[in-house]
């Protein structure tokens, strides 16, 4: 049973009831005393805006931000179709500009999230609830202000820090060491207050896609682990200990099948999330098979809706998934095509093309080779350009796939123990002393290993900092932390030129950090363009 917390009747209500753009509504326009929140139904519903917002705009928006901008991940156009007025390789590029459409809407997502924040805990502090019961919520709603901070802090650098409702005065920039600096406090003040991940299945459920200890003690782990880029300062022995701090609960361990952790079907039965963004398809935001998957392949997987066939991987990336017996490669669709077996592997069928060619095998290649005659362009060939560009089943085609919305119902990981395992390796061989955890002493190349055997990969025999970014690669794909990688490894201007490339990447670099849109410039004169824009 998965998504149990996103109740779909409090959403509509608290959707209907507030706006994220409305920020100086007073809070008695919304609560009055007869209908104040007082039992977990009515903070459930209260608190639902936080996450419905979330969701709005993680599973491909803000994602297209971190790894639309990296080798990870290129839309390419294919004859002028997905060129959407240049968006996608502005990304590719690094040409974007302050009023880029995913600059501008990430911005007003994050913001409108934190506003969001500071309302709920304007109308909690103002119910007649149980100080206790004020206390645990407000820490739940601080700890996902924080989340949203950082998410923008990550983006965008110098922020605003906004805790206020209403808002009475345009908040200011704020330098990015002073903001990471207020998300770390915040975290460490509701740390006591939040729950641990338990080893009943019922309470996890009601905590699954909400903040608990562990929650915050990755996030600070990937604070910390990316300090030096946020604020000059590196502190990898502190990485080390919020890694340990998560594996010291041992609710949290890596699922036996790599597959499982992606699949429609996930949820809280996953025991490696720590947090995830959950969906249905009914909740706006996974569009990961609707713009990533093959249309020709559509029926071979049970479905039959009008799907993509632009969104995919460079061959850089692609060349990476070089290991023999690796589950993750099976993650990617390339080479001669096959009918699924519904278990996330393939059967023996080929996948022919339709008529007047049916008899041709849908072959995937990872070669995009430009036409040179329209920017990023490939072509729009049937049998060959429409075919080039291995794409990402990671989040698993939905069979349950509907035209009205054509959305997956794959929860999203935000931060799992993979992950914590990979921060831990990486600041170990940065320069941190390992510690045991668990009885056992973690050396990186052990923690490298365990994701590998659970990937039927053959073992590493060595690893140093290159190879541990190339198992962050294999193991994190599609989940949005490449360009957050990159950048630390100094390898975010890297460019990897496609054949008949008539453009240049832009290598300043300034564009590590997104520009501050042009709408929030034009309404608020309190805040400072970002260098280079």
């Amino acid at each position: 049973m998965k998504k149990i917390f996103i109740l779909c009747a409090a959403i509509i209500v608290t959707i209907g009831t507030f706006s994220c753009t409305k920020l100086n509504v007073p809070v008695e326009s919304q609560y009055v005393k007869s209908n104040f929140p007082v039992t977990d139904a009515d903070y459930t519903a209260l608190l639902g805006t936080i996450y419905s917002n979330l969701s709005s705009n993680y599973a491909v928006p803000y994602w297209r931000m971190q790894d639309m901008s990296t080798d990870e991940a290129i839309l390419p156009a294919r004859d002028g179709n997905f060129d959407d007025g240049g968006q996608y390789r502005q990304l590719h590029y690094h040409t974007w500009t302050f009023d880029h459409p995913n600059v501008i809407g990430i911005w007003q997502w994050g913001f409108g999230g934190i506003n969001t924040c500071n309302r709920i805990i304007s109308v909690i502090n103002s119910s007649p609830s149980s100080a206790t019961k004020k206390a645990s919520s407000i820490a739940e709603v601080r700890a996902m202000r924080a989340l949203y901070l950082y998410f923008m802090m990550d983006l965008y650098g110098n922020v605003p820090i906004i805790t206020d409702f209403p808002v009475t005065t345009q908040p200011a920039t704020q330098p990015r060491a002073k903001v990471f600096a207020f998300i770390e406090s915040e975290l460490k003040a509701v740390l006591p207050l939040l729950p641990a991940k338990s080893s009943n299945a019922t309470t996890n459920v009601s905590q699954y896609g909400r903040p608990t200890k562990g929650m915050v003690f990755a996030l600070l782990a990937k604070m910390y682990l990316n300090s030096g880029v946020y604020v000059g300062t590196t502190r990898y022995q502190e990485t080390v200990t919020m890694c340990d701090s998560v594996q010291a609960n041992t609710n949290y361990y890596l699922d036996t099948k790599y597959r499982d952790i992606f699949l429609p079907t996930n949820g809280p039965a996953i025991n490696e999330t720590i947090f995830a963004v959950p969906y249905d398809q009914q909740i706006p935001g996974n569009q990961f098979t609707r713009f990533g998957f093959f249309y020709y392949l559509a029926q071979a997987y049970g479905f039959n809706v009008g799907l993509s066939i632009a969104m995919s991987t460079t061959p850089e990336f692609y060349n990476r998934f070089n290991l023999a017996g690796d589950d993750r490669t099976k993650t990617w669709l390339a080479g001669p095509q096959f009918y699924p077996d519904g278990n996330g592997g393939f059967t023996n069928q080929p996948v022919y093309y339709p008529a007047p060619n049916a008899t041709k095998q849908v072959t995937l290649i990872p070669t995009l080779t430009l036409t040179g005659l329209k920017p990023m362009d490939l072509g729009n060939d049937v049998l060959t350009s429409q075919s080039e560009g291995v794409r990402s089943i990671k989040y698993y085609p939905d069979v349950n796939i509907i035209q009205a919305t054509r959305l997956n119902s794959n929860d999203v990981p935000v931060f799992r123990l993979a992950d914590v395992y990979l921060m831990k390796a990486e600041a170990i061989l940065r320069g941190a002393t390992q510690t045991t955890i668990n009885g056992e002493t973690q050396t990186p190349l052990t923690l490298v290993n365990k994701l590998r055997t659970r990937a039927h990969a053959e073992a590493a025999s060595s690893i140093d900092l290159d190879g541990l970014l190339d198992e962050r690669a294999r193991e994190l794909s599609w989940e949005a932390w490449r360009r957050n990688d990159l950048i630390r490894f100094g390898l975010f201007e890297k460019e990897y030129p496609l054949p008949n490339d008539n453009l240049k990447m832009n290598t300043d670099p300034t564009r590590r950090l997104y520009p501050i849109p042009s709408t929030e410039l034009k309404t608020n004169p309190n805040l400072v363009q970002n260098p280079g824009y």
